[in-house]
């Protein structure tokens, strides 16, 4: 089992770092969806990042050795493989059906389903702190789809099926979650994901169309390559926080990002209105969206605050 090796300030820095890089990222996955499909999209992000890692780690003898690897460690290779891959394709499809801080709103219930995961996986235990977060994740939700909550749940237009289609992506990425924390017990984070990137690419290739890049204008250009890089420094910060941070903290953190989308958002419409366009939700959606944020941050920290309580109390009573 991983055991992460203590440094918290380091290990939260880059949480916050990719919480501000997911945070953004929706946005200008945005713009290049108008031209290019989702799979040719996230093939180009992996190709790049997982290139860039390459000739970090050749250049530095640092690629990772196969021979290291267990039986055991060859099917966690797997597992993460096609959970990062399906999370990445079906997380763009929503994302063509939503807007930008109502998908990353969604992908709160990660958390949820990352504690169930652990409660079979690690045998962990659903504690009373858990059960209150979870009761103000779903209060949260409620509050922020009042809007379009009838829709939501009588009908499988557009928006209900982008709901459910970043549900689905949630659900395929905690498999990935799960299965690169115990790869970190083998190799480093960096040669983790340069693994985890290449192998998704040369699954996705066949389904790519690599010539749409040649549709986009200049800035969706530029774009894409910054979506590239995003995903390299923020799945390498994700991967490394995990290495030095408890996994339930790491995820608080993350928490965090809808809020930056939406800030984000505001940001850019007011800026550049006509290629952003403000999320159309109202006070008490916002509302909703905190209280969904306070709720995941709970819910992942809880079994942590409960043990550090009895911990202290036992501390005091001897």
């Amino acid at each position: 089992m991983h055991i992460s090796s203590g440094r918290w300030v380091y290990g939260l820095s880059l949480a916050l770092l990719t919480a501000l890089l997911w945070g953004i990222l929706p946005i200008k996955l945005k713009q290049v969806l108008q031209v290019m499909d989702p799979v040719t999209v996230t093939w180009f992000r992996l190709v790049v990042s997982g290139s860039c890692l390459f000739v970090y780690l050749a250049a530095v003898r640092r690629l990772p050795s196969w021979r290291s690897l267990c039986p055991k460690g060859a099917w966690l290779v797997a597992i993460a493989v096609c959970g990062l891959m399906g999370n990445y394709v079906l997380y763009l499809v929503g994302l063509k059906l939503l807007s930008p801080g109502t998908a990353q709103l969604v992908v709160q219930v990660g958390p949820i389903f990352l504690m169930i995961a652990s409660v079979f996986v690690f045998k962990e235990h659903f504690s009373l702190g858990q059960g209150v977060g979870l009761l103000v994740l779903i209060i949260g939700f409620g509050l922020f789809f009042n809007q379009r909550l009838t829709e939501l749940l009588t009908s499988l237009g557009s928006y209900t099926a982008g709901v459910l289609t970043i549900l689905l992506a949630t659900t395929i990425w905690t498999f990935y979650a799960l299965g690169q924390k115990q790869l970190l017990t083998v190799w480093n984070s960096l040669q983790v994901m340069m693994v985890i990137y290449l192998c998704c690419a040369l699954l996705l290739t066949p389904w790519a169309h690599p010539m749409e890049a040649l549709q986009l204008s200049p800035l969706q250009g530029w774009l894409l390559l910054a979506c590239c890089f995003n995903t390299l420094i923020a799945y390498g910060a994700f991967a490394e926080a995990l290495a030095h941070w408890e996994a339930s903290r790491v995820s608080a953190t993350l928490a965090l990002t809808p809020l930056v989308t939406f800030v984000a958002v505001a940001v850019a419409a007011w800026m550049w209105p006509e290629y952003v366009h403000a999320e159309d939700i109202n006070a008490l959606g916002y509302g909703g969206a905190v209280l969904v944020v306070l709720g995941s941050a709970t819910v992942a920290l809880a079994p942590s605050l409960f043990a550090g309580l009895r911990a202290r109390r036992a501390r005091l009573a001897s």
